[in-house]
């Protein structure tokens, strides 16, 4: 840096020389080209992600809360009393409620006959937890006396108490006992089936079985008592209602008889009387005698119309037909002998006298024929005319007798009504009688409860189990509320998460690693213990130098890298601002530990050396770390005054290789005015050209224009947040600062993370270092 002047001519310098034409105000900015978002919103990770860091990060005080729930369950669960759960099972079947036709008799409806099987067995569920039942299963077991007797109440039984006299005593209430099986016995149901679970808690295991089969017992036995007197009281009042329909009965045939007599009313049966059925064979006899005269009339009148020899009955008579043979037979013996003698021959006379012989019997027995059939008309047409007489003169009488019979029949309707009423009561009585007789019962025992040999409840297992997951979410949710109250940054990738920047690197905490390295480096001791030649500790600013083997410098070298690939299109950052939201963050650490990374490269690679300016004007401290003076520095530059050396005192030489220092200087003037001012552009463009790379060590940018202003006339800033310290929103709004005033930012780096706590990229720093 000899023979030039102090910000350098623009001719000298090409960085400022353009087109012939130089600017102070023009610096290089050839890494300002990428395009920011108008709008910045804080992002934020996955929700499963992010409750898993969360629980990671802070699983010591999630497994303390989960073993107190463990612990608070089984302080819980051992002083209970072991309770015992006796089970059995009964089956409810249909009862025929018209066994012996007695439904038609009931005096009471049973609805639940047409009503879903279901409802029926809730109904009977319901019977087994009355009140009356169960008063009859704890009367017959005696839980009343098995109870611990009742303290008095009220004030006579305060001031026994106060004066330490014995108190009066009770027997438990009805209401308690109760109350008391009430709540220890469970019915359930099976699903599609009939069968009753009944199940029963107590202390004592034989009681609890006890219960169960009493229980089912008195339910059948109850079961049964009512059946039984369903019935008894059906009987009762059939036979009551009987008695009044046999009274009704003989008054109704005496009445019956007493008219009938009265009457003169004839009955040859229940049914008919005398006058009906000598009418209705009239009838019948005359529809006979009519028919006779019909058909005796027709042939009677075919006889008057035809010719004797024609007539069916002359046809048919055997004696004619004889007759007609024979006299057939005697004209053939005519006609023989005719030809042969005279007819005065004695021959032919006697076979004459013959033929007229036979002819005059065959007219008479035509006659005869003709005869009878006529007598047959006369007497069938008498007949009838005899029996119409007779049917007329028994039709007027039973019109005569219609009143009184309609009478009749209306009281003998009344008999055959109550006499059938009278029989049913009396079948329906006998089957009453009969059903109860039977005692038939539609509950079935299953299975029978036997004493239980290991207590149900309380379950170690579990309440262990409910208490580990009752810790389990406590300790989550407190973990997580704790983890929303606390808005720090903790871990790698938190910054890239909420920034939306690249993480450039993660600094381990210098205690995170102690301890932890090998013996032949460090025998157990801090880094900031270890001495050097002088007698002075080494500050943990310089460990990557001092301490090139420690994960310390490992992880600045690795962030140098980062920070070397970070440019575009092939241009890396030449001016880089190292800044912060708030003090302590760790950005002067983190800048001295940078450049010296940079800086041990070597000459074969840099054919410059790397330059670190301490730009935080308001409270210094490169001076002291690379133990140069603060007489002349940036301030005193910026101010226009010349170095007390000349220019080649302008930057200070260190020890350290390669690296080169400008302090803040000794100026006390407004340091915002001097960051604007001209003289700042022309001194880092002068200062790209002259070195390999510039680190600004920045002040925290939140409250002060320092960084701000920087940022401008750097070609990147890198913000340095504190692990565990550094709030979110300060780092989100730091960012967005500098994304609105137009300044690249690299990316971010973790200081003084502790890999402990968050337990990530733990192979670096286990017990055997890579």
């Amino acid at each position: 840096m000899e023979n030039q002047p102090l910000l350098g001519n623009p001719d000298h310098n090409p960085s400022m020389q353009k087109d012939g034409r130089t600017s102070l105000l023009a610096p290089r900015r050839q890494y300002l080209d990428t395009p920011y978002p108008e709008v910045f919103e804080e992002p934020g990770p996955g929700l499963l992600p992010e409750y898993w860091q969360i629980l990671r990060r802070r699983k010591v005080a999630l497994i303390l809360i989960v073993v107190l729930g463990l612990l608070t369950s089984l302080l819980l669960t051992i002083p209970q009393t072991p309770i015992y759960q006796a089970r059995g099972s009964i089956e409810i079947q249909n009862l025929n409620e018209n066994f012996l036709n007695t439904r038609n008799v009931s005096p009471t409806s049973d609805e639940g006959a047409s009503e879903a099987a279901g409802s029926e067995l809730q109904t009977q569920v319901k019977i087994l937890q009355s009140d009356s039942l169960l008063d009859r299963v704890a009367a017959k077991l005696g839980i009343g006396k098995k109870l611990p007797p009742e303290e008095g109440s009220g004030r006579l039984a305060a001031w026994r108490k106060a004066l330490g006299l014995p108190a009066s005593t009770t027997a438990p209430t009805r209401e308690k006992i109760l109350t008391l099986v009430t709540k220890n016995l469970k019915i359930s149901t099976e699903t599609n089936t009939r069968l009753v679970e009944i199940r029963y808690d107590s202390a004592d295991p034989q009681l609890a079985a006890d219960f169960v089969n009493t229980l089912t017992t008195e339910f059948v036995q109850q079961n049964l008592e009512s059946h039984y007197k369903t019935t008894q009281q059906t009987g009762e009042w059939l036979t009551h209602q009987m008695e009044d329909v046999r009274i009704k009965l003989e008054k109704s045939e005496d009445e019956l008889q007493s008219y009938a007599n009265a009457s003169g009313l004839l009955f040859t049966s229940e049914k008919d009387n005398v006058a009906e059925e000598k009418l209705r064979q009239l009838q019948d006899e005359l529809s006979k005698a009519q028919a006779d005269r019909v058909t005796s009339q027709s042939r009677y009148e075919l006889v008057s119309t035809a010719s004797p020899e024609s007539l069916p009955e002359v046809l048919d008579d055997a004696t004619l037909k004889d007759y007609q043979v024979k006299l057939t037979d005697l004209h053939r013996q005519l006609a023989e002998i005719s030809s042969s003698l005279t007819p005065a021959h004695p021959a032919v006379k006697k076979v004459q006298a013959q033929v007229t012989t036979l002819e005059l019997a065959l007219d008479k027995e035509r006659t005869s024929v003709i005869q009878r059939i006529r007598n047959e008309f006369e007497s069938a047409q008498r007949r009838e005319h005899l029996l119409s007489a007779n049917y007329a003169s028994q039709a007027r009488l039973m019109s005569e007798q219609a009143a009184e019979v309609t009478h009749y029949n209306i009281l003998k309707r009344e008999v055959d009504t109550n006499r059938q009423l009278y029989d049913s009561m009396l079948q329906n009585v006998q089957e009453a009688g009969m059903t109860s007789a039977l005692g038939a019962s539609n509950i079935r025992v299953v299975d029978s409860a036997e004493p239980p040999t290991r207590p149900y409840k309380p379950s170690i297992v579990l309440n262990s189990a409910l208490g580990l997951l009752a810790g389990a979410f406590f300790g989550m949710a407190f973990v997580i509320a704790q983890e929303r109250a606390d808005r720090t940054i903790h871990g790698p990738g938190d910054a890239t998460i909420y920034l939306d920047v690249p993480e450039l690197g993660a600094i381990p905490s210098a205690k995170a690693v102690r301890g932890r390295l090998p013996s032949y480096y460090q025998n157990g001791k801090a880094l900031e213990s270890k001495k050097s030649e002088n007698g002075k500790s080494w500050p943990v600013e310089l460990v990557t130098s001092n301490r090139k083997q420690s994960p310390l410098a490992d992880a600045f070298r690795a962030t140098i890298t980062s920070i070397l690939y970070s440019g575009e299109n092939g241009h890396r950052p030449r001016i880089i601002m190292i800044t912060s939201t708030n003090s302590g963050d760790g950005k002067t650490t983190v800048a001295c530990n940078l450049a010296l990374a940079l800086a041990e490269i070597g000459p074969s690679v840099l054919m410059q050396s790397v330059l670190l300016i301490d730009g935080d004007l308001r409270r210094p401290r490169l001076h002291e770390i690379f133990g140069v003076p603060n007489g002349w520095g940036l301030a005193d530059l910026l101010e226009g005054k010349a170095p007390p050396n000349g220019c080649e005192g302008m930057v200070f030489k260190t020890s350290f290789r390669n690296l080169k220092l400008l302090p803040a200087g000794s100026s006390t003037v407004n340091v915002a005015a001097l960051l604007h001012s001209p003289r700042a552009v022309a001194f880092l463009n002068r200062m790209r050209a002259e070195f390999h790379t510039v680190i600004i060590d920045a002040p925290p940018m939140l409250n002060m224009p320092d960084a701000r202003i920087l940022g401008r006339l750097a070609d990147g800033v890198i913000l340095v947040v504190r692990s565990a310290q550094t709030m979110r929103d300060a780092a989100v709004a730091a960012n967005q600062r500098l994304t609105e005033d137009g300044t690249r930012v690299l990316g971010t780096i973790l200081n003084q993370w502790d890999p402990r706590k968050t337990n990530q990229y733990n192979y670096a720093y286990g017990d055997k270092y890579y």
